[in-house]
């Protein structure tokens, strides 16, 4: 995706580097510069979910220090995490997450501790978006404008202020999600990602719930009631008319927001994308997670991001549990859609493969990806609710996913880097960009899964 400054930062100013993820194919030097972003030192950065690139540098880079509230408990919410036992993989120091036992008590710890970080990292970016981070320092790639990220970003805000209760961090995610109101007249399918969650946790904010309606319609104007969908659009680079699994999840809740053509809309959008990203066109049973509409050719799939993307297939998984839990799911065909769940979740390992699948599953032995598992959790936790034959079974596994990412890859203290960090986040296997840190979508989804676990949000809020 992509989204953030015009033109590079010139040396002297200092920034930290940003780049991209879940949408769009291969960027062009022109796609760079009508997307706003700018590789750090001049160095083009494309990511496998094309977002735009971003600038370097310390302004918006976080070194592991201290914040307004960094160190919070919430009143008695959590306390924080402290650890220090030897952890797994790259998460070294992790922190003790109480007892196990079969309930879900210990996620009110971890939640503490990521929504520490939080504070953290709003310290440490100032006005702009955080991206991903380095896995030893903790240090910020960022973007000035947030591309397909930015809701994320001010999500996990509108998260903390509710967690905490403080006037002061309502305001700081208030002022984060109107910085994300450009993006509502942007020619993207990505608007879903960025204006849905940075506003849907934003409860009675009105200039939220504005932006939100802003988007809504814009998005409407812009479907494509011929091809079926919002069409993947121009200002990320790349193909406009494309269909993509990372286009789906947040645009059909923005464009249902437009009201009762909305609605018919969002379901247009969500099951051309399973027509495409699950079977094929034509029933070809191509699974391949972006396709390109060419006139006079019809659809054809895209080599990039290719058919094992973990990822898009949680994107998929994600959007049929959203619609599936929305008031307007009996206008979506929810019998298509419980089958489209029962295929993502039967072919792709959610429910008894490894908790963090490989970025790129055609290759088991490259990196990892702990937010497609973020992700997928949960999604699980969304289709609990409206699973009722399975649904301590999938609460369980959403609950065993966010214990082993917050045991296995979450950073704790006592170390060089910040406690919170989910680590081994994979942005873009195929180029070796920031495959094993921590990225900010990954932080968003880990922290709305234990959100969800101890009550602080309900699974159809977000």
């Amino acid at each position: 995706m992509t989204a953030a400054d015009p033109t590079p930062n010139p040396p002297s100013t200092p920034q930290a580097p940003t780049r991209p993820d879940d949408p769009g194919p291969g960027r062009t030097a022109a796609g760079r510069r009508a997307s706003g972003l700018t590789g750090h030192r001049g160095q083009g950065l494309t990511g496998r979910d094309r977002i735009p690139d971003v600038t370097g540098g310390d302004r918006g880079s976080v070194a592991p220090r201290g914040g307004r509230g960094s160190e919070l408990t919430a009143g008695g919410r959590g306390p924080d995490v402290t650890g220090g036992r030897q952890g797994q993989g790259l998460a070294g120091e992790r922190p003790g997450l109480g007892p196990t036992g079969g309930g879900f008590g210990w996620a009110g710890d971890v939640l503490a501790v990521v929504l520490n970080r939080v504070a953290v990292t709003r310290d440490g970016v100032g006005e702009r978006f955080p991206l991903f981070a380095d896995p030893a320092t903790g240090r910020w790639t960022t973007t000035a404008r947030g591309s397909w990220t930015g809701g994320f970003w001010a999500g996990l805000l509108w998260l903390r202020a509710r967690w905490t209760g403080s006037g002061e961090d309502r305001s700081a995610a208030a002022e984060c999600t109107r910085r994300l109101a450009p993006w509502a007249d942007a020619d993207t399918a990505t608007r879903g990602l960025i204006l849905w969650y940075g506003t849907a946790l934003a409860a009675g904010d009105r200039e939220a719930a504005a932006l939100l309606r802003r988007g809504a319609r814009a998005c409407l104007a812009a479907a494509d009631p011929g091809l079926g969908l919002l069409p993947w659009g121009s200002a990320l680079g790349g193909d406009r008319l494309q269909a993509r699994a990372d286009g789906v999840p947040g645009t059909v809740h923005l464009l249902a927001a437009a009201g009762p053509e909305g609605v018919r809309a969002a379901g247009d959008h969500l099951h051309r994308h399973l027509d495409l990203c699950l079977a094929g066109a034509g029933g070809s049973g191509g699974a391949y997670p972006a396709w390109r509409f060419t006139p006079g050719a019809g659809w054809q799939p895209c080599a990039e991001p290719p058919p094992g993307w973990s990822r898009g297939r949680a994107w998929l998984l994600l959007a049929v549990a959203d619609a599936l839990l929305h008031p307007a799911a009996s206008a979506w065909r929810p019998d298509r859609l419980r089958g489209a769940a029962e295929e993502l979740l039967a072919t792709s390992g959610v429910l008894d493969g490894p908790p963090v699948p490989p970025a790129d599953t055609a290759h088991p032995g490259g990196p990892y990806d702990t937010s497609a598992a973020a992700v997928n959790a949960v999604a699980l936790l969304k289709l609990a609710h409206t699973d009722t034959r399975r649904a301590e079974q999938l609460r369980r596994r959403a609950a065993g996913i966010l214990r082993h990412l917050a045991d296995t890859h979450l950073s704790g203290r006592g170390g060089a880097r910040p406690a919170g960090m989910l680590l081994d986040g994979c942005y873009d296997a195929r180029d070796g960009t920031a495959v094993r840190h921590e990225l900010i979508w990954g932080d968003f989804f880990l922290a709305l899964g234990l959100a969800t676990l101890t009550g602080l949000t309900g699974a159809a809020e977000a």
